[in-house]
């Protein structure tokens, strides 16, 4: 049940989109904004091009997506006491094939994509102290009861710009069940065994699915 709720619900995370250079990216709330109003007006007019070629979500995720996420503090957050004594090298190549696999899991979350609406809550108040806050919505999927989200976002202190790292689904952290997931396996196999995962996970191709499951 867990799986099917966050295909639905990253389908707003895949949503951060827009030209760099329109974004305010020191405005986590306005940023979020204004990237999901662009991103799925794309999403809409590209449809056919997606039917043509599933493949092709991969390139609106590397494009539209990508540069919204911090891969690197996400995959380290993952990793948890696993870093402990690991080589430099096998954690960087864990970052890779976890990038990779996020942007094949996002594509794969835009076959999801219908005409959602989604609905924003109060502009939170950021603490210029702190580098982490959280931007709540509402997606709604009528006659489906609504489904509620928190993304978290990281400010970069020496720019001062934000990033999502991580999704909160009724209470559930994304990330903190995909660590759970693979926690065993790092500990047992080690960093390199769950990056070669991830890297034939990013691998499958992908599928378009019938908007009624």
């Amino acid at each position: 049940m867990w799986k099917k709720l966050v295909l639905t619900l990253c389908s707003l995370l895949a949503a951060f989109n827009v030209a760099a250079q329109e974004i305010d990216k020191t405005q986590p709330y306005q940023m979020m904004k204004q990237v999901s109003e662009q991103a799925f007006s794309r999403l809409k007019a590209e449809q056919e091009q997606v039917r043509q070629d599933p493949e092709y979500l991969k390139v609106i995720v590397e494009e539209e997506l990508m540069p919204y996420i911090n891969e690197k503090y996400a995959a380290l957050k993952l990793l948890g006491p696993n870093l402990k004594g690991a080589k430099r090298e096998d954690v960087a190549t864990f970052i890779v094939a976890f990038r990779s696999y996020l942007v094949t899991s996002y594509a794969q979350v835009l076959t999801q994509y219908t005409d959602q609406t989604i609905e924003f809550g109060p502009e939170p108040k950021v603490n210029p102290n702190k580098s982490i806050t959280g931007v709540k919505v509402d997606i709604v999927d009528a006659p489906r009861p609504n489904i509620k989200l928190e993304f978290k976002l990281r400010k970069d202190k020496k720019s001062g710009e934000w990033q999502a790292f991580d999704m909160i689904a009724e209470g559930i952290s994304l990330l903190s069940s995909k660590q759970s997931e693979w926690s065993s396996k790092l500990r047992q196999e080690g960093i390199l065994a769950v990056a070669n995962d991830l890297e034939q996970l990013a691998k499958q191709p992908i599928r378009l699915e019938s908007k009624s499951q």
